[in-house]
């Protein structure tokens, strides 16, 4: 599931979209740039949200033609309530749970987060952020720089703040992406992590760089996230399809990949610097 904010005191427009993982991935960035201000995802259809008085009616059509789908309005409501509602832990092996604070600590796992279930991107319910927790298991944080690109709830920050990072910068271009990771920074006692709403890469060096995105925000920064790795440095990239295995190591050819990871359609994959 992937979701943004939707706002109380507001009525929205609900989309449900038949299409596959791929369509919707390619949609969700489009969807995007036509002001939508929620995704909901399962296999088969994508749900999009947009603001009544923010519907762009006639380039919406235009963007869906060739799709099926429906329009719902949607009265007003407290979405944040509604989310809460349907909020589970999430327990990733033995090595990490993520769960809210309404729930009961969970036992036996070697780390715990607690987050505020908030609708943005990040609670490791979602395959691709499920995969990176499994991943970030393998490979050594302690004492290393750490760039969290597009960090959503924070989750992974946090785990490599718990991990022994040394220090750790995160970025996010959404603003309600930002205040419920530093309200889950907080909630989590974690102090490492400088936290910027930005969309421009900073141009320290990093041992490590987490990126839980789509193909298309990777493929244009792929040499600069290269260039921002250190000489021994490693980069675990998600949010992508197993289709977008082969294009995605020929981005990234100057790094060997150590490792791959897949997850329904999804996959996460690990590289180093050669």
């Amino acid at each position: 599931m992937q979701a943004a904010f939707l706002i109380y005191d507001m009525n929205y427009i609900q989309i449900s979209i038949e299409a596959n993982e791929e369509q919707q991935e390619i949609l969700i960035s489009e969807l995007v740039e036509l002001d939508a201000a929620g995704f909901e995802q399962t296999d088969a259809h994508l749900l999009t949200y947009f603001e009544e008085d923010n519907f762009k009616s006639y380039e919406i059509n235009e963007l869906l033609k060739g799709y099926v789908f429906q329009f719902t309005i949607l009265p007003k409501q407290n979405w944040n309530a509604v989310w809460e509602s349907n909020f589970e832990p999430v327990v990733v092996d033995d090595f990490c749970a993520i769960r809210a604070e309404f729930h009961k600590p969970i036992k036996d796992v070697l780390h715990e987060i607690i987050i505020t279930p908030k609708m943005s991107f990040g609670t490791g319910h979602h395959a691709t952020t499920y995969m990176m927790i499994q991943q970030m298991r393998n490979f050594g944080f302690i004492n290393k720089k750490v760039f969290d690109f597009g960090t959503g709830t924070g989750v992974l920050a946090i785990l490599a703040a718990k991990l022994g990072a040394a220090s750790i910068i995160a970025i996010d271009n959404d603003e309600w992406s930002i205040k419920n990771a530093q309200e889950n920074f907080e909630k989590n006692n974690i102090h490492s992590v400088s936290l910027y709403q930005s969309s421009t890469l900073p141009e320290n060096n990093f041992d490590i760089i987490l990126a839980n995105i789509n193909r298309n925000v990777l493929e244009q920064y792929s040499s600069t996230l290269v260039n921002l790795l250190s000489p021994q440095g490693v980069l675990l990239v998600s949010g992508l399809l197993k289709e977008d295995q082969t294009s995605i190591v020929e981005l990234f050819d100057e790094l060997t990949l150590y490792n791959s990871q897949q997850n329904l359609n999804w996959i996460s994959l690990l590289f180093a610097n050669k």
